[in-house]
């Protein structure tokens, strides 16, 4: 490991242009250092064209608008909001992600309820969907608000089927594509296909605004409701009159600068993490026990933010018999803001012995490894919420693990992850 610097999960990476720093002078030079102003509407404008227009086999143009927000869950919030969500509400949402995906549900007085994944793509399971719309209707009298499913590491969801199942209930879809920004399904870039998309641009996504998000929204006027609950819900008077409860949730001028600058070169930094994940796949075709998620056929069409690998149970790691055995008292994996100390060595849902052996190994040879996300249905905070399961987030969280695949890792990183991860089996 002597010189050799620290291989990192998924690094944001400024344009060779630096047209970042060009915007961001603007923003300074023209005192635009505020909530607004040409850099978020400019980032506005490259966002719809992109989403609009960026499109492959034969997908249809469209019409979507796009408003730039404080953050990917500041979007999950306003979209909920908007298709009605309040106070004793349910919400169908993916168990498998991480927790944006459900705490605005809570943030309306909602209930969120965990549907599990399917096998192949990791994603919402729409049998399981249309079990769950069914018995909550069964049991509540009422249909759930929406359904939000999530395209977990980049990886698409089933959104046809997903859709037909919604709209046979009449139930708005969220796509929350925060970690599938530019990936497609059958063309189509993912945020498109439901009522509202997702994006984040947070400082580990595709492209970076350093913090913040995006909506995409089907029409004028949905986008007019959004950009209104986003600044702060004030009327249309000389003074500030407000008529309903709004959110100080729109993305700053000096950030929409940076995500101007990344918008040259998100292509280019999707096509990198791609490249990533075949040299994986290629590197694990002859390691038995290691497996790549990959697209499970031609119909999805990851961006893979993150490349995912799954450990059989009965492949040995060096070190797994002390696995779990000392007690984490800070951040893990470079995880910010960690200030809680954990309530013990185990929980009734963790990773293989063997998958935390591989973290601590890799972390030791200065790569960052980290567990998939844990469903939300055994989180503590969600204990006691309505939950669809078939066993299979469960399953992949126990075995699986993500490598680092953003645009700062090379060919030469990726051969020493693989090296490592050979080294370290016993």
């Amino acid at each position: 490991m002597a010189n050799r610097d620290r291989i990192y999960l998924c690094l944001a990476h400024m344009s060779e242009s630096g047209l970042e720093q060009k915007y961001i002078k603007e923003a300074f030079d023209t005192h635009w250092v505020v909530p607004l102003g040409p850099n978020v509407n400019g980032f506005e404008k490259d966002l719809e064209d992109y989403v609009n227009t960026n499109i492959t086999n034969n997908a249809k143009e469209l019409s979507k608008r796009v408003v730039a927000l404080s953050a990917g869950t500041a979007a999950v919030h306003l979209s909920l909001l908007d298709c009605g969500v309040g106070q004793g509400d349910e919400v169908l949402v993916q168990s498998f992600t991480f927790c944006a995906s459900s705490h605005p549900v809570t943030y309306l007085g909602a209930q969120p309820v965990f549907v599990d994944s399917d096998p192949q793509s990791w994603n919402m399971d729409p049998a399981l969907l249309d079990e769950a719309i069914r018995d909550r209707m069964a049991k509540t009298g009422r249909k759930p608000k929406a359904v939000v499913p999530v395209a977990l590491y980049g990886m698409p969801y089933d959104i046809d089927a997903i859709m037909e199942v919604a709209g046979r209930y009449g139930i708005p879809v969220v796509e929350d594509a925060a970690e599938g920004f530019g990936s497609r399904w059958n063309g189509q870039v993912l945020g498109t296909f439901g009522r509202y998309g997702v994006l984040s641009f947070n400082g580990n996504k595709m492209i970076t605004t350093s913090g913040g998000g995006a909506l995409i929204c089907p029409d004028d006027e949905s986008w007019n409701r959004i950009m209104w609950y986003a600044t702060q819900a004030r009327e249309a008077y000389p003074y500030y009159q407000h008529e309903a409860i709004g959110y100080n949730y729109r993305m700053s001028n000096i950030c929409a600068g940076i995500g101007r600058g990344q918008m040259t070169v998100a292509d280019q930094h999707i096509a990198h993490h791609k490249h990533i994940q075949r040299l994986y796949e290629e590197a694990f075709k002859g390691i038995d026990g290691i497996n790549v998620h990959c697209n499970p056929d031609s119909r999805y069409d990851s961006n893979y933010w993150l490349c995912t690998i799954v450990l059989d149970e009965r492949l040995h790691v060096k070190g797994q018999e002390r696995a779990y055995g000392e007690a984490v008292s800070g951040a893990v994996g470079g995880a910010g803001g960690v200030v809680h100390g954990g309530g013990g060595l185990h929980t009734d849902c963790e990773p293989n012995a063997n998958v935390e052996a591989m973290r601590v190994y890799l972390d030791q040879k200065g790569i960052e490894a980290r567990p998939l996300w844990k469903p939300m249905h055994k989180q503590p905070v969600y204990a006691g919420a309505p939950a669809y399961v078939n066993g299979v987030s469960e399953s992949f969280f126990r075995c699986g693990m993500c490598l680092p695949s953003g645009p700062m890792v090379s060919d030469d990183d990726v051969a020493y992850i693989v090296a490592c991860i050979r080294e370290a089996i016993a």
